[in-house]
């Protein structure tokens, strides 16, 4: 079984779609999707379809819920031919205490999508400029849209969703640093004003913008990159930028050499 969570829901059975429509089967099998070859206990199913406050039905309706996908893994599995022993058990096991979603070497695109960040990441750490832009390129381009972006999240699966989010955004960030190692500034400027557009208040998008701002000759530009980050910040949290970004802001307006691309590439020499 093929499975994608980066975006909206997907699972596909032997070539064949396996799609729930019903909100709390499909939380059910988007939990057991997310936690692919590993056994997910019944109380972790129950704690995400109906938190703290589950009916006395509990049992029998999950099991309702756990037949329901097995029917249509079981439909996906005739339409391929497969011969599985088992059919649709084989694939949704019942283990003690819970159920395991067997994928049977089928592509995960967390899987793929970590793997790729946890390379990009290494890359970074060495000062591999271009292998980090391009590990960290690809596992952004994995992405389809928020997170399960189709699912009604309980608690569990809303971590999961975080989490990953999260990890998209610091994937950005560091593949946004390595182009401007590599001296891609002007081919950042419009990627990260839509950023900082969409992120008023993070600040290590702004401070990238007003480096590449800089770098592109826009000096003045960057200063005013600063000043709207710096109303942001006031009006909404009544904050100042951090250290990083005063520094920055005053690297920018003495024209420090230390901001200058030659330097550092010569500095790493």
């Amino acid at each position: 079984m093929d499975i994608s969570v980066l975006g909206p829901f997907r699972a596909v059975q032997s070539g064949v779609p396996v799609h729930l429509t019903a909100v709390k089967p499909r939380k059910v099998f988007a939990l057991l999707a997310v936690q692919a070859d590993r056994v997910v206990s019944v109380e972790s199913l129950v704690e995400e379809v109906w938190g703290e406050r589950p009916p006395r039905s509990v049992q029998t309706t999950l099991q309702t819920y756990i037949l329901q996908i097995r029917h249509l893994i079981a439909d996906a599995l005739r339409a391929a031919d497969s011969g599985l022993p088992l059919g649709a058990k084989s694939v949704l096991v019942t283990e003690p205490g819970g159920y395991r979603l067997d994928t049977f070497g089928g592509v995960n695109d967390v899987l793929e999508y970590d793997a790729l960040a946890s390379a990009g990441h290494r890359a970074l750490e060495a000062g591999d400029w271009p292998g980090a832009s391009d590990y960290l390129g690809r596992a952004l381009s994995m992405w389809r849209g928020n997170a399960l972006s189709d699912v009604q999240c309980g608690m569990l699966l809303e971590v999961e969703a975080t989490r990953l989010d999260e990890s998209r955004m610091s994937v950005l960030h560091g593949r946004i640093e390595a182009d401007l190692r590599l001296g891609r500034h002007h081919e950042l400027l419009g990627e990260l004003h839509g950023l900082a557009t969409r992120h008023p208040l993070h600040e290590g998008m702004h401070e990238q913008l007003m480096l590449a701002l800089y770098r592109a000759g826009r000096r003045s530009d960057a200063l005013t990159a600063y000043r709207r980050l710096r109303s942001a910040l006031n009006q909404s949290l009544g904050l100042d930028p951090s250290p990083v970004i005063e520094r920055l802001h005053r690297a920018v307006l003495d024209s420090s050499p230390h901001l200058d691309l030659e330097l550092l590439a010569r500095a790493a020499v």
